[in-house]
Parts: C-alpha cells; sequence; structure tokens
C-alpha cells in the first residue's frame, strides 16, 4: 500500500507546509463574511480622527453596566492557594468598569468583534499559550469551549464518506457530532497508555480504498486524563503518533482539557516566590504536547477553561496554523459569532495586573492538580478497602484526569457465558459480558443507588474491514469497565465505593 508523498523539506526555516487538501468541500467554498472584513478594513485605517458610522451595534453609553466585580480566591498563597481558600476563604477583588482603567473596559467587551475573540481577551489567551507550549507558527482562536471548537473543526475537514480515526474509548458526546453529515469513526486499539501507535499504523496499512473510501486522514486524540479511560500518552508514544501523521499525512486533533490535571509530578522549587522562576519550574512539570513538537502544522490543539475554572465558563481556544485558523475564523462569523463578554472580560482581567496574572493563574493550576491529586488518592485508598477484598473488580491509577476506569471481572460470574456464536466475525462479541455490564449497571443504580457509567456508552463500532481476523478480542468482549469519577467530595467517594463493593458481592453471588 503506498504512502502519501509529503514534501517535508518545506518545513525548513520554520515555514509550514500546504495542508490545504485537508480542506472539506464545505470549508472550500464558505466565503468570508464581508461586513466582518469591511469592520476590520476600518479598524485598520490610520486616520486619526476618523469618524464610523459604519457600525451596526448599540452605542456603548446605552450599555445598562457601570461595572463588574469579581471576588476570586487569593493566589497570594505560594504553595496551595486552592487549600488557602477552602481553609481561610481568603479572596482577591478586580472589577471591570464602564469608564475606568482596566484590562477590557465595558464600553469595548459588550461590541461585536472579530471571529478569534476580543483582542485584549485573544492576546492574554496568546501570551499564556505561547509561554506555556511555545507553538511555531500558530494562532489562536476564542471558542464557546471545547465542544464547540470541535464542532467547528470536524466541519472544516469531514464531510460524507469521510472517516475519522480516535480511541476504541471514547466520549460520544463529541464522536457523536460529525455522524450525522456522513463521518464515521475507526476506533484505533488501545492499553493502559492510550491509543498504540502500531495498532495506528496497522489500520493505515491495511485500509482499503476501493471499498471503504479513502483512508483516514483526521486523527482526533484527549492525550493526558483521557475521557473515559483515564490513559495519557508518553512522550515516546507522542513522537510515534506525529511520525505516524507525517508519514500518512493526518491531520492530529489534539483535545486536552485534562492537561493541567496530571499526577505524581515533582514539585521541587513550584512554591517560589519569584514569579518567573515559579512559572519555569511550573513549565517543567508539564508533559509535552503535539502542539509544540508540531512542525509541519497538522496539529489544531484544544484547551479551555471548563476543568480548571467552571464548566459553565463555556470559554476555550483553538491553536493552528493559520490556514486552519482563517477557515475556522469564517465558519465563526457565519454561525456562533465569538464567545460571550462575560467570560472574556473575566478571563482577561485575571491573566492581567489588576488580577492574578499569568503567574497567579499558574500557581492556581498548581494547587488545583494537588487537590484533585488527593481525591484520586483517597478513592484509591477506599476501592482498596471496599473493592479490592471483592475480588470481583480492580482498577489502576490514572496519571492525570478526573477519572477511574474499573475493571469487572464478569468470567467469575455464575452467568457468564465464553463461545458464543460469531458467524466468523472477528468483531461479534464472543461472550456475554456486554449483558452482564448492563445489569451491572442497572443493580447498581436501582439497588445500591450509585451510579456509573458504563463501558459500552463510549465504545466505537469495529469493522471487519479494517480489524485483523487472526487473535482478535472484539470489543464487545472488553467492555468490561465502569467509568468513575473522583472529582467529588470525600464523603461521596467514601459511600460510592462502599456501595459499589456491596453491590458487586451481590451481583455475583446471586
Amino acid at each position: 500500500m503506498e504512502t502519501p508523498q509529503i514534501d517535508n523539506n518545506a518545513t525548513s526555516n520554520n515555514r509550514v507546509i500546504d495542508l490545504s487538501h485537508h480542506l472539506s468541500d464545505e470549508a472550500r467554498i464558505r466565503v468570508a463574511n464581508p461586513l466582518k472584513d469591511i469592520m476590520r478594513v476600518i479598524s485598520e485605517c490610520p486616520v486619526t480622527d476618523l469618524i464610523t458610522m459604519a457600525n451596526g451595534d448599540p452605542h456603548h453609553s446605552l450599555y445598562p453596566f457601570q461595572q463588574f466585580m469579581y471576588e476570586v480566591p487569593s493566589v497570594q498563597d505560594p504553595s496551595d492557594p486552592v487549600t488557602s481558600w477552602n481553609n481561610s476563604g481568603r479572596t482577591q477583588i478586580f472589577h471591570s468598569y464602564k469608564d475606568q482603567d482596566c484590562a477590557l473596559p465595558i464600553c469595548k467587551a459588550f461590541q461585536y468583534s472579530r471571529a478569534a475573540g476580543l483582542v485584549q481577551c485573544n492576546d492574554a489567551i496568546t501570551d499564556f499559550t505561547n509561554l506555556i507550549f511555545a507553538p511555531p507558527n500558530h494562532h489562536v482562536m476564542l471558542t464557546i469551549g471545547n465542544s464547540d471548537g470541535l464542532a467547528k473543526i470536524f466541519r472544516i475537514f469531514g464531510q460524507k464518506g469521510d472517516h475519522f480515526l480516535t480511541d476504541e474509548f471514547s466520549y460520544p458526546g463529541i464522536t457523536n457530532c460529525p455522524l450525522p453529515y456522513g463521518v464515521k469513526w475507526v476506533g484505533v486499539k488501545m492499553d493502559s497508555g492510550g491509543i498504540i501507535p502500531e495498532e495506528l499504523e496497522k489500520v493505515l496499512i491495511r485500509w482499503d480504498e476501493a471499498k471503504l473510501g479513502r483512508r483516514p486522514r483526521v486523527l482526533y486524540l484527549v492525550p493526558v486524563g483521557q475521557n473515559p479511560t483515564g490513559s495519557t500518552l508518553s512522550v515516546d508514544r507522542r513522537k510515534k503518533i506525529y511520525a505516524i501523521a507525517q508519514t500518512w499525512d493526518l491531520i492530529i486533533i489534539e483535545d486536552d482539557p485534562y492537561y493541567f490535571l496530571r499526577y505524581d509530578i515533582s514539585q521541587t522549587n513550584c512554591s517560589s516566590a519569584d514569579p518567573d522562576e515559579f512559572i519555569e519550574n511550573f513549565r517543567s512539570t508539564l508533559i509535552p504536547t503535539f502542539l509544540s513538537m508540531d512542525v509541519d502544522g497538522r496539529v489544531l490543539r484544544l484547551d479551555t477553561f471548563s476543568k480548571v475554572l467552571a464548566p459553565g465558563m463555556r470559554l476555550g481556544w483553538i491553536t493552528s496554523n493559520k490556514l486552519f485558523h482563517l477557515k475556522l475564523g469564517e465558519y465563526t462569523d457565519s454561525s456562533t459569532q465569538p464567545p460571550h463578554a462575560f467570560g472574556q472580560m473575566l478571563v482577561t482581567e485575571m491573566l492581567s495586573e489588576h488580577g492574578w496574572k499569568i503567574g497567579g493563574f499558574c500557581r492556581w493550576l498548581r494547587s488545583l492538580r494537588l487537590e484533585y491529586q488527593n481525591r484520586l488518592d483517597f478513592l484509591l485508598d477506599v476501592f482498596q478497602r471496599e473493592v479490592e477484598p471483592t475480588g470481583y473488580a480492580s482498577v489502576n491509577r490514572p496519571e492525570a484526569g478526573m477519572f477511574v476506569w474499573i475493571e469487572v471481572f464478569f468470567e467469575k460470574h455464575p452467568r457468564f457465558v465464553r463461545e458464543q456464536r460469531s458467524g466468523g466475525s472477528p468483531v461479534v462479541a464472543r461472550t456475554n459480558t456486554e449483558c452482564l455490564l448492563k445489569e451491572l449497571f442497572e443493580t447498581l443504580m436501582n439497588i445500591q443507588g450509585i451510579a456509573f457509567v458504563p463501558a459500552s456508552m463510549f465504545t466505537i463500532p469495529e469493522n471487519p474491514l479494517w480489524v485483523e481476523s487472526d487473535g482478535h478480542v472484539p470489543l464487545g468482549d472488553r467492555t468490561r469497565f465502569l467509568r468513575a469519577t473522583f472529582a467529588g467530595t470525600e464523603e461521596i467517594i467514601e459511600k460510592g465505593m462502599i456501595r459499589l463493593g456491596k453491590g458487586l458481592r451481590e451481583f455475583f453471588q446471586e
């Protein structure tokens, strides 16, 4: 099978290669919003006393807002501001004003703005992105959270008949998104370390375009604290996957909402009071991203405030090359428009000299990471005490995220059946694992009063045309997991694990 021919020399001198052939037909024919274009031209006019009567938004003197006050946790405690805030309630106050000095005045924040977001907010997030990820030749586009960003990315790359690659267990709220316009998913085998590079390459090598259509050209990944499995890709796997993407000309969508929630990391010197020293030490604890190693411009990275501030913020950002940035902007200008002003004002002030600054935000991220690590430790301790002795389930410690992936040993159940008829298909389940999983979920919820998400909710359907028949274990027979979050309080976690242990005993000893 021939591999695509890519001009790798085009990356010399830090130049992005031409990836326009990846764009969908919709992205190619979509045109810029002409009113947005003319407003941009007007805004760049050098005339100092230019009077504009071209805009169509209400005058800021009629905005019914004078100021907004934000009372947030203080980050003055250099070691652990989250714990300090929970214990003492110490806070910090900053404002957005209509007429007084601030990072993003109300009179500007509530005007119609460009697709990439308000300039002040975009600049603040770009500064943070450049500091943390140091991406070459990339641009920032604000989004209404990662779900919004992914919906737009899928549209500019996918169309009817296409296949996208992803983990065999993936979050359905995202993978359902491109299905209505004819994109299908190809699940790639995983282990405890996430997607397996060799399995990814096998799919690409085995792909029969005569039967399946064009070979997949988009790879969607959650590389840190993957939802639902909690797996995190090692640096070695990332390098292998990026090399495969170069060989087979793949676009990598790096969706990383849990990036800053990575655990069991050395905290040496991370409590330094010196802002520059602290930031540098904090950066050293972060795992390299696909974006940071992207020399071709083939990575689109999504970040969000949902997991580190609050999900209702609905504010995130995409970092991509200039062409993809332009196409995402054209889509946004004729659809959702930029994110809401409230979120952009809060983040801009928070990252400014009036608020936490970038150093303070990094202190919050580090402290939040420690808090979630404590909750993970607590869950695992209670699991070891209440669930492990049953002999019916186990759990591995995740490196990051908010979830543990609990494996249930259904082969120990008295009604477990092996070697059901498969009709010779390598993807038809040969056990009743999925049926028992459904029963267990319902029993735990309705009788024990504890709810988890069964693994069957996350499976990507298999197809015998891209699965090796020899030695393959159907995904249905490997769907033996429950997803549990450790984001709750210790009281919730302890009650949940006690009920799980009791429920497993009763279910298996029926």
